[in-house]
């Protein structure tokens, strides 16, 4: 009981905590502390029905839903979450905008493995419009801007992230990258625009004039000189400079999606790795707070029946079926001294007077054919005690079900009675042949003294 109290203990703590983050916009702190407060307790509604919330604050409608229905089937009266489940579903308008932002999303998502960053944005955008507090589409938003070098829209949609979730780690890292490249701005300015005129001597005077357009000519075979020189220059420009600059360009621009497209592999799989590994703790701790809780409670359940009949008993106010009922239910590994000692005492004289009913109960219906009944006599009494009798207890239900057509259960009860009890089908085996002799002898007696009459 006093394990049950501390584990109760720690779930409120955790609860607390992460009651006092979400008043501060920290969901995702808040999620972790939930979480732990629910491995100590699964069964708190209340630490249930706010991690639904904080989820529903970062726009996970799905994940909220989840955690509003456990907590309605640990608690299906006076519990918000009722009330939750009956908003959200209320809403079917809202429902369909939320499934058609994460349509958007999803859609984004494949245009960015297709370098359509373009139309990515334009999804993200409609996303967030339809559904404002969608926090992952803030940030791949963000992320977009960023590549596409859109910083001040970046800024924007990180700020909006940013109050939803304060602490969320991708949002933080996304701001870092952000100041991390305003330091590079700042340290590398422009380069001054090269000047649009040129300037000469004049004698001591210095003549700045704009550079000429172009030259005027008016002689056609000037013209077509020129159109020839400047097409023949153009192409040899294009062949020797800019096809190479072009080429080089594409292959520089390819290696670096190869690279992002990698890191990012590498750090979803490291995710994947640290989701599953958290998932296993998660499981592992709650099957041992699951498995002491079950003690526990196995435990209290005990010494209740205990101390229940223990009264019954001294009093005399139960058959003894029904205590024995009651005292089968009981682990006695769990009991302690003084509740084992009683138990002993109980079971010690119930156990002996009870099964020799049971017994002669089940003698009864095996001669009469009334198999099943016998059967549930014995079970009872195997309970008690298997060995009852020495051993012919447990070849009165072998021999009940082998009479009633079930060999598999006979075969597994004289395998079970050749183990523990041997010798025993031998002995009962010669004692029925003892009692046919005698029974034969007996009508002989009576066939001659009926003709001696």
């Amino acid at each position: 009981m006093e394990y049950t109290q501390k584990l109760v203990y720690q779930s409120n703590y955790w609860y607390n905590d992460g009651l006092k983050r979400a008043k501060i916009r920290d969901m995702s702190g808040a999620a972790a502390s939930l979480k732990k407060s629910l491995q100590y307790n699964r069964e708190n509604t209340a630490a249930r029905n706010l991690l639904g919330l904080v989820y529903y604050g970062r726009g996970e409608i799905g994940e909220a839903l989840v955690e509003w229905i456990l907590s309605k089937n640990f608690q299906s009266h006076d519990n918000i979450a009722n009330y939750y489940i009956q908003k959200v579903q209320g809403d079917p308008e809202g429902l369909a905008a939320v499934n058609q932002a994460i349509r958007k999303y999803n859609q984004s998502l494949e245009y960015c493995g297709q370098e359509g960053e373009d139309l990515a944005i334009i999804q993200l955008k409609k996303a967030i419009q339809s559904h404002p507090s969608f926090l992952k589409a803030y940030q791949l938003l963000a992320l977009l801007y960023m590549k596409t070098e859109q910083y001040s829209k970046a800024r924007q949609t990180l700020r909006s992230a940013h109050k939803l979730d304060t602490t969320n780690d991708i949002t933080l890292r996304y701001m870092h990258e952000m100041k991390q490249l305003r330091k590079k701005g700042n340290a590398h300015p422009r380069k001054e625009e090269k000047s649009q005129a040129v300037s000469y001597q004049v004698g001591n005077d210095t003549v700045i004039q704009p550079v000429a357009a172009g030259i005027k000519g008016h002689a056609g075979l000037m013209t077509i000189v020129n159109i020839l020189i400047g097409l023949v220059v153009g192409i040899a420009v294009m062949w020797f400079m800019v096809m190479p600059a072009v080429t080089r360009s594409n292959n520089e621009k390819t290696n670096q999606q190869v690279v992002e497209f990698s890191d990012r592999i590498a750090t979803q799989e490291a995710q994947i790795s640290a989701l599953k590994k958290e998932l296993e703790e998660y499981r592992s701790n709650g099957e041992a707070a699951e498995a002491a809780q079950q003690t526990a409670e196995s435990t209290q359940e005990s010494y209740e029946i205990v101390m229940s009949i223990y009264n019954s008993y001294t009093e005399g106010d139960m058959t003894d079926e029904a205590m024995v009922t009651e005292l089968l239910k009981v682990n006695p590994d769990a009991l302690g001294i003084a509740g084992r000692e009683q138990y002993d005492s109980m079971t010690g004289e119930l156990y002996d007077r009870y099964g020799s009913v049971l017994y002669e109960s089940a003698r009864e219906n095996y001669d009469l054919a009334n198999y099943t009944e016998a059967i549930t006599s014995l079970t009872t009494l195997m309970q008690m005690n298997s060995g009852y009798q020495n051993g012919y207890a447990m070849l009165l239900l072998a021999q009940c079900y082998e009479a009633s057509g079930d060999s598999e259960n006979a075969n597994v009860w004289y395998t079970n009675l050749d183990q523990n009890f041997p010798g025993v089908k031998e002995e009962a085996a010669q004692n029925a042949q003892e009692s046919a002799d005698y029974s034969e002898d007996d009508g002989y007696y009576d066939e001659y003294s009926e003709d001696y009459e």
